[in-house]
């Protein structure tokens, strides 16, 4: 019988693991890193499980270890204007918001203090999009294994994190349902411009998880629903 229980939850273990996703590839110019090169390791490098609470310190990085895990991890060399990104263990295919932001690193990258204050800055999104015929959303997300994006030309040159967030919205019907893949890159800008990236917020701090592009029933959308309000602060283009 004890052999028995063992086995069944070893086959919900994989379920659960299979159901959820980490992001811990980045992507520079096509060049795909190894896992964890220069993505902070997440504390769900092995459960694959979502954060759920937007307050706690966590949110930021979710890395593993708070002190030590940024200064085990390397910084990448990327230009400004190019195309970087992010590849996942899997395919992103729970519905729901995927965006991008960046935090001027202070005093690097690789200190546990970068981005702990009001640093960041949107610079990327893909949101789900309304058919008003068929009161519907569509997810481009849940198809992709991988994502890339143009750092903003302007941007001054310096070290930041890049913040990959996917806001998974399937059972968000609740407070605390909405489920957060996050994952974040120390990188080094050079050959920047003299863009003020804005607005800037702190993370966390940027939702209360009260949002309406956080906390919706995807599948029972209200009658004066009229399409998919992003939470956090508009894109900074440069």
């Amino acid at each position: 019988m004890k052999a028995f229980f063992a086995t069944v939850l070893a086959a919900l273990s994989a379920q659960i693991v299979v159901a959820h996703y980490t992001i811990p590839d980045f992507i520079n110019e096509g060049a795909i890193s190894a896992d964890w090169v220069y993505i902070r390791e997440t504390a769900n490098h092995y459960s694959n499980g979502p954060v759920t609470s937007v307050t706690d310190p966590e949110f930021r990085c979710y890395e593993l270890d708070l002190q030590n895990t940024a200064g085990q991890t390397q910084t990448a060399t990327v230009t400004a204007g190019s195309t970087v990104g992010f590849q996942a263990n899997g395919p992103i295919y729970h519905p729901g918001y995927l965006d991008v932001y960046m935090s001027k690193a202070d005093p690097a990258a690789n200190s546990p203090e970068a981005g702990t204050g009001q640093t960041w800055f949107k610079v990327w999104e893909d949101a789900p999009t309304f058919s008003s015929s068929t009161r519907q959303l569509t997810f481009p997300s849940t198809t992709m294994t991988q994502f890339t994006f143009t750092i903003p030309s302007s941007l001054p040159s310096g070290q930041y994190l890049i913040r990959a967030e996917q806001i998974a919205l399937h059972v968000a019907s609740t407070y605390g349902g909405a489920q957060f893949y996050i994952s974040c890159a120390q990188v080094n800008v050079v050959n920047g411009g003299s863009g003020t990236p804005g607005p800037l917020v702190s993370i966390p701090g940027v939702y209360t998880g009260y949002e309406p592009g956080i906390l919706i029933n995807i599948y029972n959308l209200p009658a004066n629903f009229t399409g998919y309000q992003a939470p956090g602060p508009a894109v900074w283009r440069g």
